[in-house]
């Protein structure tokens, strides 16, 4: 095809109004793809409560920059990733679809918008090349899409209807396989799927989805200048400054983390070591949640400052502040985002064992990993950093160079232009006369 390629990337937020690794990967892609030459792409992001509606149609700005815009849904259905609204569907968002045209139909998530706006957009655009960007294990798993087991906290290694039961045994087994086979069903419109990550991709090939069309594709970044390293003072300096960043959720295991620091000896914890916490949404958790958080800060004393909530343009100066990421998340990961950002500013990382974490951070290469779970083997963790002058620069040398958001959008026209290519080959197979008016 000659003409301009246009894309419509779908989102389940916008990161002006969530700030979540997925809404920064789908706005990055958008960002990344505006970039590069004939190709056109338009941003669509859901939101819903509080947001009211401005009008009747579900269809909104906000006052965003022209090619990014609102769907305003509220009436979704989480068991079974189903909205209920689709009149904004069949009304505003086909109308939208078809004054743009797209060639190719971008889905980084059904979160809010359901299932059904997949089908309705493969329905009325037959011959574009549909995918879908899996960012966790929602299809999956009902559990937040985490893959972790209620009530024992446990790592789930595979989903089945029986399984899921028991995680929650007021929903009948029969409920479960329906929705298994409904989320599969309409996931099977789509062309391809992409994972940020190789084991994502492989708990998604288990599940069902024909492996041949999962690609995995990182997530970029914007390639900013890194933050200098922390300027270090003293007879003995120490790189002792640990921070976490993301949402403050029992699956990312801060508690994890701050239980950790508390459990190192203050003769070799010292006087200026820190954890600097920077989360937000811990009011948005269950009670029992916040108040472990508030005890555990509590009894750690000076060690641990909580800084609350932060935005993506704050990374850069905050990061100045810090020698160590830590990542202690207790669910399987896909590819966080400040992993990038870690790698980008050059900052090693302490990180779970498990799933996409072990994945991204090359144990002994770009960081050090942890058994997921333990505070004592976090604590060890810390120890041995905190005991050796070297491992920092040794580290901070081998990290790899992060995923670039330029470079990653490339990576998906090519897709993108594989998929379009084989839609129209088969097309012409069906019709030959398209032959003669194909692009």
């Amino acid at each position: 095809m000659n003409e301009q390629l246009r894309v419509l990337v779908v989102s389940h937020a916008h990161p002006s109004v969530s700030l979540g690794g997925a809404e920064i990967a789908s706005h990055n892609l958008h960002l990344g793809l505006k970039a590069l030459p004939n190709v056109e792409s338009v941003y669509l992001a859901r939101i819903g409560h509080p947001v009211p509606r401005h009008a009747a149609s579900a269809l909104m700005s906000l006052r965003l920059v022209e090619d990014e815009l609102l769907f305003h849904t509220d009436d979704y259905d989480h068991f079974f990733l189903s909205t209920g609204d689709t009149r904004a569907i069949s009304q505003d968002l086909l109308r939208f679809a078809r004054d743009l045209r797209p060639h190719v139909i971008h889905f980084h998530h059904v979160l809010g918008i359901g299932l059904e706006a997949l089908y309705a957009l493969r329905e009325a655009f037959p011959h574009a090349a549909i995918i879908v960007t899996f960012h966790e294990y929602l299809s999956i798993c009902h559990n937040h899409g985490q893959m972790v087991k209620r009530p024992s906290g446990q790592l789930c290694e595979t989903a089945s209807p029986v399984a899921c039961h028991g995680c929650f045994p007021e929903i009948p087994v029969s409920r479960f396989l329906k929705r298994e086979l409904f989320a599969r069903g309409m996931l099977g419109l789509a062309d391809a799927f992409i994972s940020p990550s190789r084991f994502l991709a492989d708990r998604y090939a288990a599940w069902g989805i024909e492996r041949d069309k999962i690609s995995v594709i990182e997530n970029g970044i914007a390639m900013e200048t890194a933050a200098p390293a922390r300027e270090v003072q003293g007879l003995k300096p120490r790189r002792n400054r640990f921070a976490y960043f993301g949402q403050m959720t029992p699956f990312k295991g801060a508690d994890i983390l701050i239980d950790a620091v508390s459990r190192i000896p203050k003769e070799i914890w010292g006087e200026d070591s820190c954890l600097m916490i920077f989360g937000g949404n811990l009011e948005r958790q269950p009670v029992e949640f916040q108040e472990r958080i508030k005890k555990l800060i509590a009894d750690a004393g000076n060690r641990v400052r909580f800084y609350g909530a932060y935005q993506n343009a704050d990374v850069p100066r905050l990061m100045r502040s810090v020698d160590w990421v830590v990542l202690p998340s207790v669910w399987w990961e896909n590819s966080p985002v400040v992993i990038q950002e870690a790698l980008l500013h050059r900052r090693p990382m302490i990180c779970s064992d498990i799933g996409g974490m072990a994945e991204k951070v090359r144990d002994g290469k770009d960081g050090l990993h942890f058994r997921a779970g333990s505070s004592q083997d976090l604590a060890d963790r810390i120890v041995e950093v905190l005991g050796d002058d070297k491992i920092w620069e040794r580290l901070r040398v081998s990290l790899r160079q992060p995923a670039d958001r330029a470079a990653c959008a490339r990576e998906h026209v090519k897709l993108y232009r594989t998929l379009l290519r084989r839609k129209l080959d088969a097309a012409i197979a069906e019709s030959p006369k398209l032959l003669s008016t194909a692009l």
